[in-house]
């Protein structure tokens, strides 16, 4: 049976995953000058997707990051971090990968806008709520 044919993407949508995956990519960097070292990038699991997993002295980090038009939009875009699904692919990883189980972990974020710094909030929230 031949594949069936992909209709086209939402231009619009294009444009966003695009924009997203550029401030992916910005956010490595970012965190690469901060003596991060980039162990997964788009982590996808059945039970959603971690933008980016990187460690630091020992400290395993789970980092989701909002790329934004505007930088006032900053607590818009943190309430609406789906952290279940964060935690949920985090345990996934951690299942994979059960040397890292017992270091020490916790979520950041990592907020993106056009001309300005990036702005990388430790330990965003708490995994036990």
């Amino acid at each position: 049976m031949p594949p069936s044919p992909s209709k086209p993407k939402n231009p619009r949508r294009l444009r966003a995953e695009t924009f997203g995956r550029r401030g992916e990519d910005l956010a490595a960097w970012y965190l690469r000058g901060k003596l991060y070292r980039i162990l997964v990038r788009r982590f996808k699991t059945p039970v959603g997707e971690i933008d980016l997993i990187v460690s630091r002295f020992g400290v395993t980090v789970f980092v989701e990051v909002k790329s934004r038009q505007s930088r006032g939009r900053e607590l818009d875009a943190l309430e609406h971090v789906n952290r279940r699904r964060l935690v949920r692919a985090a345990q996934y990883y951690i299942a994979r990968n059960p040397r890292i189980a017992e270091q020490p972990m916790r979520f950041d974020v990592i907020f993106l806008a056009p001309m300005s710094w990036p702005r990388h909030v430790k330990d965003a929230f708490d995994a036990t709520r």
